[in-house]
């Protein structure tokens, strides 16, 4: 007869097949997990880069030319306060009361009251000549006609000048406004107190490397820079890239003449309208974008620890999911194996079954043999009495051979098929005995004996005794088992009724190598075994459980490694009502 057995794709692969494939599960898992981990991070990371560094530079140029029109507003300012000082001056005296030494020293003394702000003043014609003049220098005498600012105030009527030395050979600026009378005009020029002018840039602290000045047209320093240079200074910037109004350029790094390496730098910078001076606001390219490269560095520093956790926490989930994988093939390779078990076991059941029908055959002609020759003896009168009596005898013994080989296929076709429940009336003694006998010679072969000790007055239960004895056969076998590796041994098995709980106990006690406790809590589970593959199908104790269980009754276990194990099955004397029409399935 052929049986189907489902084939396993996993319990047939090489072991270095399996290897490489758990290798390739490994990497393609780590893979399409850092793709869908890491690379959205990154993404989302180079998005936040992108948008933080133009925000940060938007609002760093926005603080540049914050600080650039701040400080125009201030020179500006501070330019139109002073002629406006001397435009009130000149327009609101006459040029006799000016020509007065002591009117003039009182106006200059007015001037200055709130702050030094002029350094002296003086009255011109328009030939350049001091009509007045009130100041710390010796100049009265002096001729500007050839001067550029006397020129420009000429001809515009206001004139504030670049820095310059002239006749008191200290750099100084000068603002002079004109004014006429009578036809005839005049000028009215003062100096500018030189530090409270460049108080208003110098003193100006930007960070580290930050600094505020002023150029001309030309390149030349009209304020002290901050570091390097100094007033009337040739400034060392390209003048020719600052053409429009305002704006902010980037400086890359150089080396000065002096061998200095000047850093790349950021310049904010606008040109004043009057005078025509360049306010410069400068700054180390690096310290301007300090704080964004830490805020970029420690993006990045996050970005790097996300990604290191990411692929941590992946190598350790994908080697989870491949133990996963591999104790999972390793229960289907089991499976199957006790599968292929199973389905040799239940082939030699219908190899039994068929067996046991053939056998049965010869047996029932051996039966009719035996009594014709029987009645033909008892025809014959002539028989000697010593002849007829070993011919009986001998009919007598064939007829009790007969019987034991009924009784054995008997107990296999019990074994073999499989039927429903059958509630009968059931002598517990008898039931257990006729395994017991079935399952001597077995156990002789091994040096373990049985030893009954029935309850004689054990009353009937109301059960299946098929069903019992399947279980009987598994725990008898499992004991025999027990005793491996020793030269002998002992299975006592009790009965005795339990009127207490109304039911009956068998206990089943061995002398075995008993079951340590890991394997106790899991000895009923289906398809656990210790025994070796090809030995047992993890199935016996298991079917075992649940047919006491559906008979009504229990079963417990205890053990005690290298002293033996014992079995106790309670049934009551009465089965549940549920039993009725429920099936098992038999030789297993």
């Amino acid at each position: 007869m052929e049986i189907a057995v489902p084939h396993s794709t996993t319990h047939h692969e090489p072991a270095h097949w399996r290897k490489k494939h758990y290798a390739s599960l490994y990497v393609r898992f780590i893979l399409l997990t850092l793709i869908c981990s890491v690379l959205p991070l990154l993404l989302v990371g180079w998005g936040i880069y992108v948008y933080y560094s133009e925000f940060a530079s938007e609002r760093m140029v926005e603080y540049f030319q914050s600080q650039v029109q701040h400080h125009e507003r201030i020179i500006e300012l501070f330019f139109k306060e002073r002629v406006s000082d001397l435009q009130l001056i000149a327009y609101s005296q006459s040029l006799e009361q000016l020509k007065e030494q002591k009117n003039l020293q009182r106006i200059f003394d007015i001037m200055n009251r709130d702050g030094s702000f002029f350094e002296d003043v003086g009255v011109q014609n328009d030939q350049g000549k001091h009509l007045a003049y009130v100041g710390p220098f010796d100049l009265i005498d002096k001729d500007y006609s050839q001067t550029f600012w006397f020129k420009e105030v000429m001809a515009r009527d206001v004139c504030i000048s670049d820095m310059f030395l002239g006749y008191r050979k200290v750099p100084h600026v000068i603002v002079a406004v004109t004014n006429s009378e009578a036809g005839q005009k005049w000028i009215l020029r003062a100096t500018i107190y030189t530090d409270s002018f460049r108080s208003l840039l110098e003193d100006v602290k930007m960070g580290e490397t930050g600094e505020v000045y002023l150029v001309n047209t030309h390149g030349i320093l009209q304020t002290t820079p901050r570091f390097g240079g100094k007033i009337l200074d040739k400034i060392d910037l390209p003048m020719g890239a600052f053409t429009d109004r305002s704006g902010i350029r980037i400086l890359d790094a150089t080396t000065n003449d002096d061998g200095r390496t000047v850093p790349r730098q950021i310049v904010a910078y606008t040109w004043l309208n009057d005078p025509k001076w360049m306010l410069v606001v400068k700054q180390d390219y690096s310290e301007v974008f300090q704080q964004v490269n830490r805020a970029n560095q420690a993006m990045l520093i996050f970005l790097h620890i996300s990604i290191i956790a990411i692929l941590i926490v992946s190598i350790i989930t994908t080697k989870h999911m491949i133990q996963v994988v591999k104790d999972r093939d390793e229960e289907a390779d089991e499976l199957n194996r006790q599968l292929v078990q199973t389905s040799k076991l239940a082939s030699l059941g219908e190899l039994a079954a068929g067996v046991a029908h053939e056998i049965n055959n010869p047996l029932a002609i051996i039966l009719t043999g035996n009594q014709v020759v029987r009645d033909l003896a008892d025809e014959q009168t002539d028989l000697e009495a010593e002849f007829r009596s070993q011919l009986y005898e001998c009919l007598a013994q064939a007829d009790g051979q007969v019987l034991r080989c009924n009784m054995i296929t008997h107990n296999l076709l019990r074994f073999a098929r499989r039927s429903k429940s059958i509630i009968e009336q059931v002598n517990l003694n008898n039931c257990v005995g006729e395994v017991i006998e079935l399952m001597e010679k077995r156990a002789k072969s091994s040096g373990v004996t049985f030893h009954r000790n029935f309850d004689e007055k054990l009353p009937q239960v109301r059960t299946d005794a098929s069903q019992l004895q399947q279980v009987f056969v598994n725990l008898f076998a499992n004991a025999i088992d027990a005793h491996e590796g020793k030269p002998y041994g002992a299975i006592h098995v009790t009965t005795r009724a339990d009127g207490r709980k109304g039911g009956v106990e068998i206990a089943i006690s061995d002398t075995g190598s008993g079951i340590p406790g890991h394997v106790l809590e899991r000895m009923f589970d289906p398809f656990f075994t210790t025994k070796p593959v090809g030995k047992g199908t993890g199935l016996g104790l298991s079917i075992s459980y649940n047919i006491i269980k559906n008979l009504g009754g229990e079963i417990r276990v205890q053990s005690s490694v290298g002293e033996g194990t014992e079995f106790i099955i309670f049934l009551p004397f009465t089965p549940p009502e549920t039993l009725a029409g429920s099936s098992y399935e038999r030789g297993v």
